[in-house]
């Protein structure tokens, strides 16, 4: 593509990035049929390749984004799901995320706009804090008719809490030691659920893991980046940086251990997020899903029911870190019959805090994931992001759990609760169920 910035504008490094981004699309159009968002709506505006070029026209121009072009780059999932099937590779979530901290510095969004986004920007990225909000507002739910109709997304998709915030601590390996790693505790995930923590805890202490909650480490910083706030999110990982680099310098670390993928996805990205800092580089190095340090090492499977799980792949896990066979691979192993979700590369709708600030575009390509994991007769759905088991349990008929839980169960943890009860499955007749045969291995 070619583009039109004056050297002026070239000497903004920020601006520099984006044209050799922009100048790398060629238009081929292989973005658009795995765009979740053109597929829908059938608006080149709402494709990837209609975007960049609405990024390069609001970066040529300068000066404050019109609102037409801030519509179609909101409503932009971030799935980058374009750049699995991007011939050239385009560096498309760099852009994107230039494009929408351009908008956050130069647009004035209207008041309601305004408020929406302080409100999830302060709130989310502080577990003790969202917790607060999530019981406030469990105590006023039945009058969310009420309320604005901006804030009623806030009340409809308010899942059941357990939460568990995690304190710095130092949780022990079992039996004989094998290394030490670091767990991101999160922070919307310990209020919404802070048995995904728990079961990763056990999962590797039992795999002879020591596991650090690290004094001094918190949100990742990926919700407050994708909403245009690159100074806040830069700070979250400046902190996060130090905190681990800490541990690396005192006992050592073999990994930093991610079980929420929108996370990981920015965790691994530290080296960029950071470009002037060598220790980011170092952290980003060490970042790991568990589910990929756990293929690593070796699942040492006791024994799990032969239940049938529909495994459902998060964008951020299988578009922007690029890991797909771990999570497949790990359950298999362990017992449980594995089954693909059609059209597996769409995004379910969660996307950070699109669900909260697209709800309309969020609840169709929800309730499309739901309808194609229907399709697999699965007993249980499986995923390895907290966003996408909120965004799916609203509309799928069954449960879901994180790969984790279901992996400490398989090595002698509890029953995750929400299976409680659950029978095994029977055997195979349907075909469309695509997991070996039990006994020839024939898929």
């Amino acid at each position: 593509m070619r583009t039109n910035f004056t050297s002026a504008q070239l000497a903004d490094p920020a601006i520099a990035e984006a044209n050799d981004i922009l100048q790398s699309c060629v238009h081929y159009g292989f973005c658009t049929n795995t765009c979740p968002t053109y597929v829908l709506t059938r608006d080149e505006n709402d494709s990837p390749r209609g975007r960049i070029d609405l990024i390069r026209g609001m970066l040529e121009r300068g000066g404050s984004p019109d609102a037409r072009e801030v519509h179609h780059l909101d409503r932009c999932l971030s799935c980058l799901s374009c750049m699995t099937t991007c011939a050239v590779k385009v560096d498309y979530v760099h852009l994107i995320d230039l494009a929408r901290s351009h908008i956050e510095t130069a647009y004035r969004r209207p008041w309601a706009d305004r408020m929406m986004r302080a409100m999830l920007a302060a709130v989310l990225p502080r577990p003790r804090l969202f917790l607060a909000a999530l019981h406030l507002a469990a105590l006023v739910r039945g009058l969310s008719g009420l309320l604005p109709a901006r804030l009623r997304p806030l009340f409809a998709m308010m899942p059941d809490l357990h939460p568990d915030i995690l304190v710095p601590q130092l949780f022990r390996a079992e039996g004989a030691r094998r290394g030490r790693v670091a767990l991101l505790a999160g922070c919307a995930q310990q209020a919404l659920d802070g048995r995904i923590n728990a079961a990763t805890i056990r999962v590797l202490q039992r795999h002879g893991y020591d596991v650090v909650v690290a004094d001094g480490a918190g949100c990742c910083g990926s919700l407050t980046l994708h909403m245009g706030r690159q100074a806040a999110a830069a700070a979250a990982a400046r902190r996060n940086v130090g905190a681990w680099m800490r541990e690396v310098r005192g006992a050592g670390l073999d990994a930093v251990i991610v079980n929420a993928s929108g996370c990981g996805t920015t965790v691994k990205d530290y080296g960029h997020l950071l470009a002037d800092d060598d220790d980011a580089r170092t952290i980003a190095a060490l970042a790991r899903d568990v589910t990929e340090f756990l293929a690593g090492i070796g699942l040492r499977p006791a024994a799990a029911p032969a239940l049938t799980v529909a495994y459902h792949d998060p964008c951020s896990m299988q578009h922007g870190q690029r890991v797909t066979r771990p999570p497949r691979d790990l359950l298999r192993s362990a017992g449980f019959k594995v089954v693909d979700v059609p059209e597996k590369h769409f995004c379910c709708g969660s996307a950070g805090t699109y669900n909260l600030l697209q709800p309309a575009m969020a609840e169709a390509l929800g309730r499309r994931k739901a309808a194609h994991i229907d399709s697999t007769a699965a007993q249980v759905i499986a995923t390895g992001n907290i966003g996408c088991m909120v965004q799916i349990g609203r509309y799928a008929g069954r449960p879901v759990v994180h790969t984790a839980e279901l992996l400490d169960w398989a090595t002698g943890g509890p029953c995750p609760a929400a299976l409680v009860g659950i029978e095994p499955a029977p055997a195979r007749t349907d075909a469309t169920l695509h997991v070996p045969d039990a006994d020839t291995g024939i898929w």
